[in-house]
């Protein structure tokens, strides 16, 4: 690669060819504040925030763009180039709500932290505010066009993370706004709630619609029996938004942070993920064996199903029947947990706390009623549970690890990696390669099924079969692995497909954060989590094995089928 020389702010650094001023100054560890910037996707040079001096140029220029050559001389802090920072930032206050304090997005907003980081200590200006309606009207995100400030970033990860296209910019100058074509709501929109947009907002211009008080409400209800479930991906993330280390592991801290918030139960989804093996895992064997529509691919991703059934709506019987974890538990806790604890089901309250706002959509379908009520009351996502955890004054840091409850606590190792890309595949051939052969797996890690590569493609051994499998991450991925089906170039018997960048751990109601190794971290601390397990395999969970016993009956029996399967239908917006 060839490489030039650039010096910025007198300290010489060699940079690709290819680079621009601001990954210059990146690598000559140089802070130039950015907006509309974010690291993982294309540059747009909108917001102007990151303007630095170049010797030669006419003025001041754009350094999220503007690309270097050999020799170049930047200055990143001069009088003038500091003067124009502000400027820009408070033009943009000038425009925007004055609501910090009682903003979602306090003290964790881009435009604030700037502002607070440039000396911004009055805007000069008095511009015209907007007075746009907030947009409310799906189940899973809130968008408040007064708090947009055009930096286009989630224009661009709906485009070139998913390829889904929502959002665009919308008439000129001060009308300018972003919206879906023909400013619809998200729920006319083809959007699949997946919370991208959400997750690289720089303020409070997407978020997700919170429950936080609903469940507050519940939790303070005597006559309510609240249970809770955490998905995998939480447990790893959770910390962040409590001011820990990315990737640290949180799970018996959480566990105790529930039981303080007033939980009368508190589980783990995990439980019924691995449940969600034995019912996928024998539906792909049954479709393998006696004739069914192949490739089979996974269900567990709501952002995921909600794609399919908006743009290939001709694939869908391609798509497992069996229902999400999060909504297997929804279905089991008002009935089989009901029963077992003799507590009649409309006493109960079910909340959910996932990584994922497309969650809070899912829970809201109207087939997702199987135990004869609403299987999932509430989803709170990993931020909203460090909001209420901070609202009760909790020291989450100084808790002890406490235990999940029996019997829907009892989980694998299979269980937790679904909060990974690759997860879910591997854990099923876990299951599945035993179930075949009736033999115990020499090596239980699919290593080739691992990582952060877009489409992973490996082909398994299973008895006298070579099983051909395919895992893509991001609803991009997505689309290139739905088009080959599509004209019958895919020759994969299993794919796993997840929404979201780096699987669950990437969701749209993960903490917040511009810096890409954060995911990588989160991913090593899913599988720090299966290596300790006592148990890695779904098959061998035995509380999984006492639910057959006593109550389900047995893997796609009619009890299964009823509680624990669904089907899934086109969408029309």
């Amino acid at each position: 690669m060839e490489m030039v020389t650039v010096t910025i702010d007198g300290k010489q650094v060699q940079v690709p060819k290819t680079a621009t001023v601001l990954e210059a100054t990146q690598a000559a560890g140089v802070k130039v504040p950015t907006l509309c910037y974010h690291p993982e996707l294309r540059p747009e040079g909108a917001c102007r925030v990151c303007m630095v001096e170049v010797a030669g140029a006419r003025g001041l220029v754009a350094s999220c763009v503007y690309p270097v050559n050999d020799g170049m001389v930047v200055k990143t802090s001069t009088p003038a180039v500091r003067e124009a920072r502000k400027t820009v930032v408070e033009l943009l206050l000038a425009n925007h709500p004055q609501d910090c304090l009682s903003c979602q997005r306090n003290l964790n907003c881009e435009l604030q932290t700037i502002a607070g980081e440039l000396g911004v200590r009055q805007v000069r200006f008095n511009g015209e505010k907007k007075n746009y309606p907030p947009d409310a009207s799906n189940p899973s995100l809130v968008r408040d066009q007064n708090k947009c400030i055009l930096c286009g970033r989630c224009i661009r990860a709906c485009s070139e993370r998913q390829g889904v296209h929502v959002y665009s910019f919308a008439n000129r100058g001060f009308d300018t706004t972003v919206s879906p074509a023909f400013d619809v709501g998200l729920d006319q929109a083809a959007c699949t709630y997946c919370g991208q947009c959400a997750s690289v907002c720089p303020t409070a211009a997407i978020v997700e619609k919170e429950d936080i008080a609903p469940v507050w409400r519940v939790l303070s209800d005597p006559k309510k029996h609240v249970v809770v479930q955490t998905a995998p991906a939480v447990r790893v993330a959770l910390g962040e938004a409590l001011g820990m280390d990315s990737g640290s592991i949180v799970t018996g801290q959480m566990v105790a942070a529930l039981r303080r918030l007033g939980f009368d139960k508190v589980f783990d989804t995990d439980f019924t993920a691995d449940l969600t093996i034995l019912e996928e895992g024998n539906e792909f064997i049954e479709r393998l064996t006696h004739g069914g529509t192949l490739p089979m691919i996974t269900s567990c991703s709501p952002g995921w199903v909600n794609f399919i059934e908006l743009m290939y709506p001709d694939l869908l019987d391609h798509l497992s029947t069996a229902k999400s974890p999060q909504q297997m538990f929804g279905a089991l806790v008002k009935t089989y947990y009901a029963e077992k604890a003799g507590i009649d089901p409309k006493d109960i309250v079910s909340v959910s706390i996932m990584p994922c706002t497309a969650k809070k959509a899912e829970a809201a379908r109207e087939e997702m009623n199987s135990s004869g009520y609403q299987d999932v009351d509430y989803v709170l996502t990993t931020r909203e549970l460090g909001r209420m955890i901070q609202e009760a004054g909790i020291d989450f840091g100084n808790l002890p690890n406490e235990e999940f409850d029996a019997p829907m606590g009892i989980t694998t190792g299979a269980g937790v990696i679904f909060g990974a890309t690759g997860g879910v595949m591997e854990a099923a051939l876990r299951t599945v390669a035993e179930v075949v052969t009736g033999k115990e797996l020499e090596c239980i890690e699919f290593h080739n099924v691992r990582g952060l590569t877009g489409i992973k493609e490996a082909v398994v051994p299973v008895g006298d079969l070579n099983v051909k499998v395919a895992v893509a991450h991001t609803l991009l991925n997505a689309r290139t692995i739905l088009e080959k089906i599509r004209k019958g170039e895919a020759d994969y018997h299993f794919i796993e497909i997840m929404a979201c960048p780096g699987g669950c751990i990437g969701g749209g109601g993960q903490p917040l954060s511009t810096c890409g190794d954060i995911r990588q971290k989160r991913i090593n601390a899913i599988y720090e989590c299966d290596s300790c397990s006592t148990m890695r395999k779904s098959h061998e969970n035995p509380a999984v094995k006492e639910l057959y016993d006593t109550w389900l009956g047995k893997p796609l029996g009619e009890k299964s089928h009823h509680l624990l399967h669904t089907h899934y239908h086109p969408q029309k917006r």
